[in-house]
């Protein structure tokens, strides 16, 4: 029995650059198959119970052979499992796809090829560089950068290269960029022609240095830039200087650990991402259900005895919902209730199910509730009050002091998750993380847990603390650690508006400057 190889393009390291088509293929894939330069964040679109397997090759350190992956590409498949072959930039650009291919002709197994972006095209374009341009070139060339200089002779045409082509584009060519000047300016290129190496382009770690076929070699080993690189030979590197975008963004260069739940980070790593920080996703807590569910269906089955429905967090709304789909009924068995949210997301995720909310205080915390309730006679009401455990007093407290009568269920709660820790610490053990960010008080509490207790302020050293608001680095306070960044508007567009206004601040008070 044989199953099915998609030959799929993962893009140049950006993983918002796969193709639709090649994320429904690694989504329905029963084995991925992925390669060194294929960005590990697709892997999560993987199912649950897929096989992961790794065949990278770097530098000459080769997991498999050539001939192993064909191999082991084929086993899999007569099996009868559909095979997700992920492969860096483009399968059939230097990506070796077409052998693969061919050894699954040869083997009978069926075979789709799903394109990816290239290095060649994205890389540059990540660093400013059109390829191609009608004031500059209407010409452009790909070629390997991978050939031995000391071989007796070339597969390349170097003298139709240059002289013949306006832009030339190489791969995998940081290891023999002096033959290739070399040999451009031996055939007749200006050695003046701009030169730029755009090194893992696409994605936080990409760097660009520019000269000329002449200055080039030296300034790279200046730099010390290596492999993985792609080389852009051509008048239109010069339009660098004005085009350069995606190094310009204000938190290009910031590495940004993110502690919130990993279920719940994705919204924060994007927003940061599109502003060019690099996220380290260190979730610090997991957000589970209660061990005893009996109080919140037995709110839910005696729904029509409550007035108000109030909601705290998204995790409020979510777990509410999921109990009441669960016991069979819909958002028709909130049509009598008035309803308020503490903030905008929390509002958004309510009015997902169909509800729109009552009451959205202009402040999003539990006193700005309160002080929104003043405004509503609830003197002899019921309210539900579906919540954290361990959540701050306030709401309730207050409420109960206006007249209502208020059931306080608690539908989730958060425990410590460790599963980042690792990585965290040797982050910040080499200097190498610039910020954490906190959204909650449970995230600044787990993760104060994580750190080695008699080493914790050596390891913050240098760090900036941004929180989303003032109970949160309240919290943090008071377990030493010093806030640099507190939003205005406690919601995660708020918090990344913050981060962005400390970093362009030239106040050497980032508590002043994000205010």
């Amino acid at each position: 029995m044989s199953g099915k190889v998609y030959l799929i393009g993962a893009g140049p390291g950006d993983p918002g650059l796969i193709t639709v088509k090649g994320r429904r293929c690694i989504e329905t894939a029963d084995v991925v198959i992925y390669d060194y330069l294929a960005s590990p964040l697709l892997l999560k679109y993987a199912a649950p119970d897929a096989e992961m397997i790794y065949v990278g090759k770097k530098g000459g350190d080769h997991t498999l052979s050539q001939d192993g992956i064909n191999a082991l590409i084929v086993e899999k498949a007569k099996t009868g499992r559909t095979v997700a072959r992920l492969k860096g930039g483009d399968p059939f650009i230097f990506g070796r796809g077409g052998e693969e291919a061919e050894v699954l002709i040869e083997a009978g197994i069926p075979f789709e090829v799903v394109p990816g972006v290239t290095s060649a095209i994205a890389a540059p374009a990540y660093a400013g560089i059109p390829l191609t341009h009608r004031k500059y070139t209407s010409t452009l060339a790909f070629i390997t950068g991978h050939e031995d200089p000391t071989k007796p002779g070339s597969s390349i045409d170097w003298k139709a290269l240059s002289g013949g082509v306006g832009t030339l584009v190489f791969f995998m060519g940081v290891k023999n960029l002096p033959h290739i000047t070399r040999e451009l300016i031996r055939h007749g290129r200006s050695p003046e022609t701009p030169v730029a190496l755009v090194r893992w382009g696409t994605t936080p770690n990409q760097r660009t240095v520019t000269g000329t076929l002449e200055t080039i070699v030296d300034r790279v080993q200046a730099a010390g830039l290596k492999a993985p690189a792609i080389i852009v030979v051509g008048e239109v590197v010069q339009l660098r200087q004005t085009m350069k975008w995606f190094e310009n963004r204000p938190l290009w260069g910031k590495r940004i650990a993110v502690t919130r739940a990993r279920q719940q980070a994705s919204d924060l790593v994007s927003r940061l991402g599109d502003l060019g920080g690099e996220c380290l996703e260190c979730p610090t807590i997991r957000v589970v259900p209660p061990d005893d569910r009996e109080p919140l269906d037995r709110a839910i089955k005696n729904l029509a005895a409550y007035d108000w429905l109030v909601f705290t967090s998204v995790n409020g709304v979510n777990f509410f919902f999921e109990r009441l789909f669960a016991l069979g009924k819909d958002a028709r068995a909130l049509g009598h209730f008035q309803t308020a949210c503490i903030g905008p997301a929390t509002a958004g995720r309510l009015r997902d199910f169909g509800v729109t909310s009552d009451i959205i205080p202009k402040s999003y915390r539990a006193e700005s509730v309160v002080e929104a309730f003043k405004a509503e006679n609830i003197s002899g009401s019921r309210v539900l009050l579906p919540r954290a455990r361990d959540a701050r007093p306030v709401l309730p407290v207050e409420l109960r002091a206006m007249g209502a009568t208020v059931d306080e269920i608690i539908v989730y709660h958060t425990i410590e998750d460790q599963s980042g820790a690792d990585a965290l610490i040797a982050y910040l053990e080499q200097g190498e993380l610039d910020m954490v960010t906190f959204t909650s008080s449970s995230t600044v509490r787990n993760f104060n847990a994580l750190l080695p207790a008699e080493r914790r302020d050596a390891l913050m050293e240098g760090v900036t603390v941004a929180s989303i608001g003032p109970i949160t680095a309240d919290t943090a306070r008071e377990l030493g650690f010093t806030v640099h960044v507190i939003a205005d508007s406690y919601t995660i567009p708020g918090l990344c508006d913050a981060i962005v206004q400390y970093y362009e601040s030239d106040s050497t008070d980032g508590m002043t400057a994000c205010r």
